[in-house]
């Protein structure tokens, strides 16, 4: 037999098999307006000629009440009728409207995928965009079966070596600890093609023995195309710019959790974020707003740079709002190179005489970034960070803990500290080293150095040395050696060491 008459006669025979499908998704459509609106189960039929004893009677007349199939002008449904592939097409497109992910199985969906090939040229002429059809079938086939569970645990084995008097050393409670130091459930809900709601649960920070809901929030799609998230969320600025090393397990002011809403508007080649937010506190005297605005500049692949403000302002304790404004960009030297850069200038309303003389009321910090990939040395990667923080700069209690930062923070202040209280200035060099031998294997080494700006303070320094184990994609181990020498003269005066495993499990 030729090609030519073979592949024609596969091109029938797969037509045929897909027209065979249409009142199967008839059905489904049926199916789905009946769970999709709160109708009576048998919805009074617009059509004069589908009698009332008629198989099909419930089901059109759902279709017609959810506005899937509108029949001929002089009120007939004409189901005797053969439908035309037009007709078809503008119930793929209705149809489509309706269904989603919990109202459908693969095999509809299957099905659905090959409808929207059969009549690609019909739902095109009828102005419908393919491509967002498309997106729609993707979105119910990744998304079938309702709810996504997802979620992490991360155990520590903790050995210290100093035990410094009644408080431990600074690394555990005591001299060693068992930690389950997260423990974190994600449940997603795909609710249509624009609306997810999110929620993870995990352990209370007031009572490590118990669960708490630690984030619920709604992520919709507004008019004009605004992405909007509301509820409890967490953004971090700082985090997407890529202004801190994952292993300095936290940003300088950023990475906030926080009750509000949040806009994000692309305009060409900018993108704007607005924020509001609200802290209540159980006996409301520190109950406060918190407001940010962010505009990011992707100018090409090469530049990038951004303009963010933050403000905390309290409904009873004017003297304590504090503000922030900071610039920071992204040079991309190479796809596997990037240099990046951070300033931030603050503006507290404490405004007592003594922060006036040092000007600890408008401090500053910043900060500058090699970032090389292992892909470009081939032999390892690398981090390179280099800072300066001006006295009485607030900022996050968390930055740099993981690597002896912790020596320079008066924790009075809560999750927003004080850094270099009597200090002028403080700089900071932190450097990671890390090697990926293979799928299993990988090896990493840090250094941390803190350089105080006052007579009789020596430097803090910090040094890690760290293997990580990938048992499979879902099992991971991590084996360091940590080891901080806390200079003297500080709130520190002994050395600390530390030998952690770490337990990390995703599913």
């Amino acid at each position: 037999m030729p090609d030519d008459v073979r592949n024609a006669g596969s091109t029938h025979l797969e037509r045929k098999e897909v027209i065979s499908h249409m009142r199967k998704i008839l059905a489904l459509l049926a199916a789905a307006a009946l769970m999709a609106f709160a109708a009576p189960a048998f919805a009074a039929n617009p059509f004069m000629d589908v009698p009332m004893n008629h198989w099909a009677y419930g089901a059109i007349g759902q279709l017609a009440a959810s506005g899937i199939v509108n029949g001929y002008p002089d009120g007939t449904y004409k189901g005797n009728q053969p439908m035309t592939r037009y007709e078809m097409a503008t119930l793929v497109a209705r149809g489509l409207a309706v269904v989603d992910m919990n109202k459908a199985s693969k095999q509809d969906v299957e099905m659905l995928k090959k409808l929207v090939v059969e009549f690609k040229d019909e739902l095109n002429a009828l102005g419908v965009q393919v491509d967002r059809i498309d997106r729609r079938v993707a979105l119910l086939e990744e998304n079938i079966g309702g709810w996504k569970i997802y979620g992490e645990l991360r155990f520590d084995a903790k050995f210290g070596k100093n035990y410094q008097g009644t408080g431990g050393s600074t690394y555990v409670e005591g001299k060693n600890e068992f930690d389950l130091d997260r423990y974190r459930l994600f449940l997603k809900k795909q609710i249509d093609a624009n609306t997810s709601f999110t929620t993870r649960i995990g352990r209370d920070e007031n009572n490590t023995d118990r669960l708490a809901w630690e984030l619920y929030y709604v992520e919709t799609v507004l008019p004009w195309d605004v992405e909007l998230t509301a509820g409890l969320f967490e953004f971090d600025w700082e985090d997407d710019a890529g202004l801190y090393d994952a292993y300095n397990d936290d940003a300088w002011i950023g990475d906030l959790t926080t009750k509000g809403f949040y806009a994000k508007k692309a305009l060409g080649m900018a993108d704007m974020i607005l924020t509001v937010n609200r802290d209540d506190t159980e006996d409301g005297v520190d109950d406060s707003f918190i407001y940010g605005a962010r505009f990011d500049f992707n100018l090409n692949e090469t530049f990038r740079f951004a303009l963010s403000g933050l403000a905390t302002t309290y409904d009873n304790l004017d003297d304590s709002n504090w503000h922030v404004l900071y610039a920071d960009f992204t040079v991309n030297v190479t796809p596997n190179i990037a240099f990046r850069g951070a300033y931030y200038t603050e503006k507290h309303d404490a405004n007592t005489d003594a922060r006036q003389a040092t000007g600890e009321d408008a401090p500053d910090a910043w900060k500058a970034i090699l970032d090389v990939k292992q892909e470009a040395l081939g032999f390892t990667g690398l981090w390179v960070e280099y800072g300066k923080i001006g006295r009485g700069f607030e900022m996050n209690a968390h930055a740099y803990d993981y690597v002896g930062m912790s020596s320079l923070m008066d924790d009075t202040y809560g999750t927003r500290v004080l850094a270099n209280r009597d200090y002028d200035e403080t700089t900071i060099l932190y450097v990671r080293a890390s090697q990926k031998w293979n799928d299993t294997w990988g090896t990493f080494q840090r250094y941390f150095a803190a350089d105080f700006a006052r007579d009789g303070v020596d430097d803090t320094t910090n040094v890690t040395l760290g293997v990580e184990y990938q048992l499979s994609p879902a099992i991971s181990f991590e084996l360091t050696y940590d080891k901080v020498d806390w200079g003297q003269g500080g709130a520190m005066t002994d050395d600390d060491s530390l030998v952690r495993l770490r337990t990390l499990v995703t599913f």
